[in-house]
């Protein structure tokens, strides 16, 4: 270009994005900086300024863009091309011994290679780069969908908003998934806190609290003003790259590309080295800059992890490797009980506040009457709390020699008892032969259960109702708009605007435009048009919706096609109802219970009256079809049918649907841009299907079903 044509302001805007960058890059990965924060202040106050005059310069990857954007409504659902699974857990070095043994004698190595990392304890997150770009965020969710968190990731500033071209030359991948970890350094997280106490501020709890809290804040600017950091861990979809053999030089490689990586992460191999390491993190533990709950040991070699596989959730060639939990003494104030959403009746204790793990708390669980038996706790004991894998809070002992004694050397307070009765609507509370969990009996009666059970109602996966929160739902129920699930579908939107005008004045939140005059409703039409959406269903769902304690989602799609329809279920005796696969005595007697409660056919009644349905017809009692014994994997897209749709009517051909490729995969459905899945799936030998061999095998065995 000649310098009459030259445009200096867009060579300086890129000048200044290379320089920040780099800075960056050397602060947050390589921890080398080279700029003192008055001079990396000063050069991104330079860009904003040039970037004002020329908008049209302005990019998403631009170091400015991480300042925040404008609030958002909800999150938006984003499906994992590659499940984020969980790990198994390792609390005692024999269960790691365990881990080495098997991964040993299936791997047929004698001393295999660990790639080894500390055990971030902040917010699971996925990062999609396209052509070296950030292009969108989202976090773990249930492994299988998250939520889209974009806006707030961009504010990260360790997080690269574009990828460094790899020192070996070669190009950025087409598509690139980083899984990794959002933490709140420790430094940081007690500076911010130190300022938001002079401000008057509520300071956060601790730093993984304040990681998650401020990456879920629906406005990014927000988010901006929080001292968040990025680590990655991890892979997911990856396209137009050739990746190296090990994860270890996976993570070196992620380095050279920009992203940051635990200066901590290493390789160790066999069991000694693994063992060490643990052991050596865990005296470091208090000096790391940001907290861990672990160590996690992943088998080195991608061939050899695939070769291990997976089993339900989680990889075999993988653990975390826990840390004691921390503990503390405190003393008991009182014993009480709290009633959930399926009418279980769980023991706590109200303590004197402690800290335990950088956390005060106040309460901690009992978990059943025979735990509180196995302590005898009571009140005025001194405890020890621990927080379960540092995060719930349970009592751990009794320190006796500290009991509260009277003049005679008898115990001050008397053992505990659990009540007989629900303490919120006075139904029977009822402990079944063989279970240790006690119930109240009040079904979908008892008021405590209500909020939880219109929460579960309007779950995504039950009645789908969209835009019926857990806040609304406590609303609902505290002003007596809805007494049972069946009452939601009588609310007009002038119900659901005066709950909410009710709602603000309680919490003191009331819009200026509210008081003003001006009342948005157009939430309250949209979600009284999702609730009459809901009217129309499937005996599943509705199942799964009721709440039946020990029903989930498979086993409500179990019963509905086992019985075919709601009537027959009602009245299923026990033996009947033992006749359904994976249904047992425990699960059987918890839906006799639930549908001879009158207050239950009650409500079942009023949705009924109320215009709710669902298909019903003949029962389909035969678990034994042409997939029967098979594991069948989707993935990529289908342009005849929903993957759900596809996995229900595979599930009633006999087959077992899976959301992970492994050796024991026996089939592997691959629809439109399939990605990792249908790689792994070539690389096993594994038979392969395209959606035309879906539908054509479909059309087949249903036509012989209908037929029979």
């Amino acid at each position: 270009m000649s310098a009459m044509t030259a445009d200096p302001i867009a060579e300086r805007i890129a000048a200044l994005r290379v320089r920040i960058d780099d800075a960056s890059h050397r602060y947050y990965v390589l921890d080398d900086p080279d700029l003192s924060d008055a001079q990396w202040d000063a050069l991104l106050r330079e860009l904003q300024q040039l970037e004002a005059r020329r908008p049209d310069l302005v990019t998403p990857d631009s170091p400015t863009q991480r300042v925040g954007s404008t609030p958002s409504a909800r999150f938006a659902p984003v499906a994992h091309a590659v499940p984020m699974l969980s790990l198994g857990n390792a609390f005692q070095d024999s269960e790691v011994a365990e881990f080495v043994a098997r991964i040993e004698r299936e791997t047929g190595d004698a001393a295999p290679v660990f790639s080894v990392e500390p055990k971030l304890d902040g917010l699971a997150i996925s990062l999609r780069y396209e052509d070296g770009r950030f292009v969108r965020g989202a976090t773990r969710g249930d492994g299988a969908t998250g939520e889209d968190v974009t806006a707030n990731l961009r504010t990260v500033r360790s997080l690269p908003l574009r990828l460094r071209a790899p020192a070996t030359g070669l190009p950025l991948p087409r598509v690139l998934e980083v899984r990794g970890e959002v933490v709140m350094p420790k430094a940081d997280f007690e500076r911010y806190n130190a300022q938001a106490r002079a401000d008057g501020n509520k300071p956060l709890a601790n730093p993984r609290n304040g990681a998650a809290g401020s990456l879920r804040q629906l406005d990014p600017r927000v988010t901006a003003q929080r001292p968040l950091a990025f680590l990655a861990y991890a892979l997911g979809e990856v396209e137009g790259v050739e990746l190296p053999p090990t994860h270890s030089q996976t993570l070196a490689w992620l380095r050279d590309l920009g992203l940051p990586v635990s200066a901590e992460a290493g390789t160790a191999a066999g069991l000694s080295g693994l063992l060490d390491y643990h052991a050596r993190i865990g005296q470091r533990r208090d000096a790391l800059p940001y907290d861990i709950d672990g160590v996690v040991y992943k088998l080195d070699r991608f061939d050899q992890q695939r070769a291990m596989g997976y089993v339900s959730r989680a990889p075999r060639w993988a653990i975390a490797h826990k840390y004691p939990a921390q503990e503390a003494a405190t003393t008991v104030q009182s014993i009480e009980v709290n009633v959930g959403r399926t009418g279980a009746v769980t023991p706590w204790v109200l303590m004197a506040p402690v800290q335990v793990g950088g956390v005060t708390v106040t309460r901690a669980t009992l978990h059943n009457a025979d735990q509180i038996a196995r302590l005898d706790v009571r009140v005025g004991d001194t405890i020890i709390i621990r927080r379960a894998g540092d995060v719930i809070p349970e009592v751990v002992r009794v320190v006796e020699a500290e009991r509260p004694v009277d003049s005679r050397g008898e115990p001050l307070h008397p053992a505990y008892a659990m009540p007989g009765q629900c303490p919120v609507c006075g139904s029977a509370i009822e402990r079944g032969e063989g279970e240790v969990v006690a119930r109240c009996s009040g079904g979908l009666y008892c008021p405590a259960q209500r909020v939880q059970a219109l929460f579960h109602f309007a779950g995504r996966r039950t009645m789908d109702i969209e835009g019926l929160g857990e806040r609304f739902a406590e609303a609902l129920v505290e002003f007596g708009y809805v007494q049972t699930v069946a009452d939601l579908y009588t609310l007009a939107v002038d119900d659901l605007l005066e709950m909410k005008r009710r709602a603000d004045e309680r919490d003191a939140t009331t819009p200026a435009t509210v008081k003003a005059g001006k009342v948005a409703d157009k939430w309250a039409h949209n979600l009284v048009n999702a609730i009459d959406a809901s009217r129309t269903t499937t005996l599943e769902r509705l199942l799964f919706a009721l709440g039946i304690p020990e029903v989930g989602e498979s086993t409500a799609r179990t019963l509905a096609r086992h019985f075919g329809a709601l009537q027959p279920l009602m009245e299923a005796d026990e033996a009947s109802l033992l006749e359904v696969p994976d249904v047992g005595p425990v699960v059987a007697g918890h839906i006799r219970h639930f549908f001879a409660e009158p207050h239950n056919r009650d409500v079942i009644a009023a949705l009924r009256a109320r215009g709710v349905q669902w298909p019903e017809g003949a029962p389909r009692r035969s678990s034994e079809g042409p997939l029967t014994g098979k594991t069948v994997v989707l993935t990529g897209g289908l342009s005849s049918l929903t993957r759900d749709q596809a996995g229900e009517r595979l599930e009633a051909l006999g087959a077992k649907v899976s959301g992970s490729v492994s050796k024991k995969t026996g089939i592997v459905i691959a629809g439109e841009a399939a990605g990792s899945k249908l790689a792994k799936a070539q690389d096993l030998g594994l038979e392969i299907w395209d959606e035309a061999a879906l539908m054509a095998f479909l059309a087949e065995h249903e036509a012989r079903d209908d037929a029979r």
